[in-house]
């Protein structure tokens, strides 16, 4: 095995590592790394991959590579903006949108232009399409590439969800609240995570640019979180 290559798997290697430990101190960790782990530790990923050599359009962060995600960027708003409302308005699948965490206008306003952007959606993207994206892309093909991000991106969910069905009334009344409902709850979210990841990594390969799968990203967290506040107030 050469030294490039070797050093390639290393970088691998230590990402990976490094996302692990960030998740858990971000759920189980002190009341002040809730907030600020996994921001921090995305800024502190993407100086690392610098020094280990990483280039930013490896990242998908130079300059024209954000460029070109603009048209890319718009149409996902639009269709995931469309599709959300359609569902809400929708009573059978309006139920899906009935989360306790965002059951006020100003709850779901707060979280989609502030929580969800800056703790969720850009810490993320640079975490998963832009740094373990760019270090696989060093080692595998684009095939594996894709799939093995998508599946880091789907395990990464696996904290967040645990109280999942809980939290959701129309989740809880489907799969149940009890452990069998917390645990299917937990695979579906996986499941979804990980397809939700092969796209937002498809759309980082196909334009270059992390601006793509940012804007998808935020789409679907900000208009859940919008969705859920609009459904509390319509009848189910």
């Amino acid at each position: 095995m050469t030294a490039p290559r070797t050093r390639s798997i290393l970088l691998v290697v230590g990402v990976v590592g490094a996302l692990v430990a960030v998740n858990l101190l971000a759920h189980f960790g002190p009341g002040a790394a809730l907030a600020l782990a996994v921001p921090v530790a995305a800024i502190l990923l993407v100086l690392g991959g610098r020094l280990a050599g990483l280039g930013w359009r490896e990242m998908g962060l130079s300059r024209t590579e954000l460029r070109a995600g603009i048209p890319y960027a718009v149409a996902a708003v639009v269709v995931v903006f469309a599709i959300v409302s359609v569902a809400v308005a929708i009573p059978a699948t309006r139920q899906f949108f009935l989360s306790d965490r965002f059951d006020s206008a100003t709850a779901a306003a707060f979280a989609a232009l502030v929580t969800i952007p800056l703790q969720t959606v850009l810490p993320e993207e640079l975490m998963f399409r832009g740094v373990l994206q760019g270090s696989l892309g060093r080692v595998f093909g684009v095939r594996w590439t894709l799939t093995l991000g998508a599946l880091a991106f789907g395990m990464w969910h696996v904290t967040s969800s645990l109280g999942l069905t809980a939290g959701n009334e129309g989740l809880s009344g489907m799969l149940g609240s009890g452990t069998p409902g917390r645990i299917a709850g937990v695979l579906g979210a996986v499941a979804a995570t990980s397809a939700a990841g092969l796209v937002f990594g498809w759309l980082r390969h196909r334009t270059t640019s992390l601006l793509a799968p940012v804007a998808l990203h935020w789409a679907l967290n900000a208009t859940g979180a919008v969705g859920a506040a609009v459904a509390w107030h319509l009848p189910t």
